[in-house]
């Protein structure tokens, strides 16, 4: 096997990691609340507070792939990561569970920015294709968690043995990446991204356009895939088991959206799938609406709105990539929409639940779906012809994530 192989492998497997340890937390949230002896909308933090610290992980790990060997960074914090899962069915404080959640997202911050960077390294200009595969394992990732939660209950186990497992697996993933995977060489930057410098101001409205359509879509997909769970629990639509499975369904629809949406982004373009994946979503969602009560209608929203969800995000990120020149120093304000986006609405949604009821959760998704065809909207204002100062083309001007 060589170099760029074994590299992309290792990548992938962190982001196999990232999805696992992201989507446990939905179905892990009551068990949580009653360990630490807090409510629900209290639990609700753990999404704001590991999406602050994501924000955080990704300004640290940006500077440390600048110096360090890119396999001792992600290595090491892989090994945190176990540590800190192995750790949380032990905490029975609040505090100090927000605490490890906090140091938990700073880890994933980092693994997310190195796989990202290293493996746009490792194959330069031919990067696309992996970049598209590193997300695809994520949301693999995402799908078997939940999954895996499920069939522990189902045979008798605790949640406890889910985090243990998947610390294990982390443990296991991190010793890899420290001992077998060589760093690849720093690519060399374009003459006119050495003399960018801040945002001018007619590209800042696209820009903030561009985050804040990250901003919204990231928070209807973590807000559902993190509550759904509970949202079936709590309207006692599903037993645990089968709300566990719930989640799972969500993902695996999203896993397979995302990989269906590789070939569709070759025949239809961002600006014809980002509203008709948007539409799709309000029609799901607007069913789980009208029909709250029905399990029907929740395990057919659960599969739709994770289908529809999937190709949102690289659709919106190309979309900017076609508006203006993504150097890195805009890519990385345009990111930080992905990263906030992650921390209010989840964190809020708890507390909603806890005061409005279990059904505003859809509602909640609903209104930030919304909101990101409005973003949509303006990226194709502020957008239009626009030209590209470089002369450079569409593809040409993209980076990774």
């Amino acid at each position: 096997m060589n170099h760029a192989v074994r590299r992309s492998t290792g990548y992938f497997l962190l982001f196999i990691c990232l999805g696992l340890d992201m989507a446990v937390v939905g179905p892990a949230l009551p068990a949580l609340a009653r360990q630490t002896g807090s409510s629900l909308a209290a639990m609700g933090m753990i999404f704001f507070l590991s999406a602050g610290g994501g924000t955080l992980g990704t300004l640290l790990g940006g500077w440390m792939f600048d110096w360090a060997p890119g396999r001792l960074v992600l290595g090491v914090t892989q090994l945190i990561s176990a540590s800190l899962l192995f750790l949380v069915p032990h905490i029975p404080w609040f505090g100090v569970l927000m605490a490890v959640y906090v140091v938990k997202g700073i880890t994933g911050g980092m693994v997310n920015t190195g796989a990202n960077i290293l493996l746009m390294w490792t194959h330069g200009e031919k990067a696309g294709p992996f970049i598209n595969a590193l997300h695809f394992f994520f949301g693999l990732g995402s799908f078997l968690s939940p999954f895996l939660f499920g069939a522990l209950i189902a045979a008798g186990g605790s949640y406890s043995h889910a985090f243990y497992l998947l610390a294990l697996f982390d443990l296991l993933i991190g010793a890899i990446v420290l001992l077998s995977l060589s760093a690849p060489a720093p690519q060399p930057r374009r003459p006119q991204e050495e003399a960018s410098g801040r945002v001018g101001l007619p590209l800042a409205p696209i820009v903030l356009s561009a985050a804040f359509f990250l901003f919204f879509y990231v928070s209807a997909e973590i807000t559902f895939g993190g509550w759904v769970y509970t949202y079936a629990i709590t309207l006692q639509l599903a037993d645990i088991v089968r709300a566990a499975y719930l989640t799972s369904l969500f993902w695996l629809a999203f896993t397979v959206g995302r990989l269906i949406s590789i070939p569709a982004a070759f025949r239809f373009s961002s600006r014809q799938i980002i509203p008709a994946a948007l539409a799709g979503c309000a029609a799901f969602l607007g069913l789980l609406i009208f029909a709250p009560a029905s399990p029907v209608a929740l395990w057919i929203a659960a599969a739709g709105t994770g289908f529809c969800m999937a190709p949102i995000w690289p659709s919106g990120y190309t979309l900017a990539g076609q508006s203006l020149r993504l150097t890195a120093r805009i890519s990385g304000l345009i990111l930080l929409g992905d990263s906030v986006g992650g921390m209010v609405l989840p964190g809020l949604a708890g507390l909603v639940m806890e005061r409005a009821g279990a059904a505003a959760m859809p509602q909640l998704v609903l209104g930030s779906v919304g909101a990101t065809f409005l973003a949509f909207l303006a990226i194709l204002l502020f957008g239009k012809n626009r030209k590209d100062p470089a002369g450079l083309s569409h593809r040409d001007t993209l980076v990774a994530e």
